[in-house]
């Protein structure tokens, strides 16, 4: 399939630069409707997926705003993710011994056994792509830290 019929588009698009960014609108959509499916059997969002995940990669607790510079999605309300997270026990708040306006956020035993076991399913997640071969992904990656202006 292309992007024109995935979309249902009868008209051409302006150029190839318009047609990239409603294609990579489209798929970046179409890529998180597949990952909250992956992760609707842990009743977890992608958000909260992301926040877990940066607490596990992280050696010391973090805030919330250190969080946040960190995520994926830099619109979300950390505060408010951290808190679902917090009643699900899958992370622990404890009041920061530098700043004591702050909190330090880590993840809890729980929230550590249900990164392991969303990542027993890493081959599903990596599934998604499997129309690419590594070669492309590396190439899709290249352009798209090419299209951000932020190649290594």
């Amino acid at each position: 399939m292309s992007i024109n019929n995935d979309i249902q588009q009868q008209r051409h698009f302006r150029n190839e630069h318009h047609k990239a960014t409603v294609n990579i609108l489209f798929s970046s959509n179409w890529l998180l409707e597949n990952i909250k499916k992956f992760l609707q059997h842990e009743d977890i969002t992608p958000q909260q997926y992301n926040i877990l995940r940066i607490l596990r990669g992280s050696e010391t607790p973090l805030s919330t705003l250190q969080i946040r510079e960190r995520m994926l999605d830099k619109m979300s309300d950390t505060s408010r993710i951290v808190d679902r997270l917090l009643k699900k026990e899958l992370v622990e708040k404890k009041t920061s011994q530098n700043d004591k306006r702050l909190v330090d956020v880590t993840i809890s035993k729980k929230g550590l056994e249900l990164l392991d076991r969303l990542d027993n399913r890493n081959a599903s997640l990596d599934g998604i792509l499997f129309n690419l071969t590594p070669d492309e992904a590396k190439m899709l990656n290249d352009l798209l830290d090419k299209m951000r202006g932020s190649e290594e």
